[in-house]
């Protein structure tokens, strides 16, 4: 297979063999950090930690952290993935892929990666763009029409009135999440409320019934006046669909999917692939409350733009690497190197971020590109990074950043959703504090 270690004492701990990893896991410690063998992973060289500036004793240091964190059971299993200057350094797996089977974690494991998916659909978005069939400024109206007749809902003392919008959204609000939408979870205004009512997530509709339940529920706020995140890319899922003429799994598959390499992605779980699912702790480890996830075992009708997607971190990593070589992987280029730098440039300037959960989101320091958070300062933010870095995660606690100053991408793929506000930082620090050249 792609990834077969080197059999043999080959690295720290030596026994580098998959057997001899399993070992290290059954008796409690974490896996040694093992030399990967220098094979492809969808042109993806493997190397070790010093070959790429990494120390090795941090980078065993990172995934010592984890394994106390699953030695205390508070996250059921993991899967790290750091590259750099186009080699995979570190890819290990560690507890379980399901706590409740006891299945032990994988490389393959497939993982909920919800909100990384909007990421995916921006590019889709920039490629239809790049082919001339849609412009930034069009409105969304052009392609959605229920759009058209949208209001902002104002609230004042337990209230709300309708006012008419000052302009019109565009492709460019959606991709930016400054279209004047929100999401049910991040408040309690009566626009959340009436989210909530129409469980406006569900995946018994399809894109177009979501877009038509959505349309019929005014605006949070004024087009372009404030950064909300939102349902917004669910909404650009269907408007891929319109302008492309197939449906948003279909095109991400045939466009992206195939080119990338990235055979374990998409919005459906095939049945002989269910087993390899990464699977929350039935209840909360903090709370006690239980964990509500994707039931992936039932179809869904809706694939959501915004946080559909299920994926492994081989498949991202194939992702992020186009992204960090400016669009293109193993000779085959889907996006311009100035679309990728556009889309990862600050997009807000002064807009503001809206009060209350969104603040959270975006960190001071950050601004917001087309599909990522975008880094603007070495400082101010409480994690380590450069200036230029992009990232985002999912609900359920994946998460990845790509660094183009340093050459570097991570990914964390966990299944923790109310331990992801820990685990986030946590891991940037870890990794950052691997660069020792």
């Amino acid at each position: 297979g792609l990834y077969q270690r080197r059999p043999g004492p080959d690295g720290p701990g030596g026994g580098g063999g998959e057997a001899a990893g399993a070992g290290a896991r059954r008796s409690g410690g974490p896996p040694a950090l093992r030399r990967l063998r220098h094979t492809a992973m969808h042109n993806l060289p493997f190397a070790t930690p010093a070959d790429v500036g990494l120390c090795p004793l941090r980078a065993q240091r990172l995934l010592d952290v984890l394994q106390v964190e699953i030695d205390r059971q508070r996250l059921p299993g993991a899967v790290a993935l750091v590259a750099r200057r186009g080699k995979v350094a570190l890819f290990e797996h560690l507890g379980r892929q399901d706590p409740a089977a006891g299945t032990p974690m994988t490389r393959d494991s497939i993982f909920r990666i919800y909100s990384m998916t909007k990421p995916i659909v921006s590019v889709a978005t920039m490629m239809l763009m790049e082919q001339g069939r849609l412009l930034l400024n069009d409105s969304v109206a052009k392609y959605l029409p229920e759009f058209a007749a949208q209001q902002v809902a104002v609230e004042q003392g337990g209230q709300f009135r309708l006012e008419p919008v000052d302009r019109a959204p565009t492709v460019q609000d959606l991709l930016r999440h400054t279209a004047g939408l929100t999401y049910e979870f991040l408040g309690d205004a009566s626009v959340q409320r009436q989210y909530t009512a129409v469980n406006i997530g569900s995946r018994v509709r399809t894109n177009v019934e979501f877009c038509e339940a959505l349309a019929g529920i005014p605006l949070r706020f004024q087009p372009g006046s404030v950064w909300e995140y939102s349902r917004a890319t669910d909404v650009l899922g269907r408007l891929v669909e319109v302008v492309s003429g197939q449906p948003l799994g279909a095109y991400l598959a045939e466009h992206l999917f195939e080119p990338l390499g990235m055979t374990d992605t998409g919005f459906t779980v095939p049945e002989h692939h269910l087993a390899r699912m990464a699977e929350p702790f039935a209840h909360d480890p903090d709370g006690g409350v239980p964990m509500a996830v994707t039931d992936f075992r039932k179809p869904g009708l809706m694939e959501g733009g915004g946080g559909g997607l299920v994926s492994t971190a081989r498949d991202y990593a194939c992702f992020l690497q186009f992204m960090l070589n400016k669009g293109s992987l193993d000779g085959v280029r889907l996006l311009g190197p100035r679309i990728v730098d556009y889309m990862t440039a600050d997009h807000l300037g002064g807009i503001p971020v809206a009060e209350g959960a969104s603040a959270a989101l975006l960190p001071p320091g950050h601004g917001f590109g087309l599909g990522f958070a975008v880094r603007l300062a070495t400082g101010i933010a409480p994690t380590p990074g450069s200036p230029g870095m992009y990232y985002w995660g999912g609900i359920a606690g994946t998460t990845f950043f790509v660094d183009p100053a340093e050459e570097l991408f991570a990914i964390l793929m966990i299944q923790a959703p109310n331990q992801r506000e820990f685990y986030r930082p946590l891991f940037r620090d870890l990794v950052y504090a691997m660069l020792v050249d």
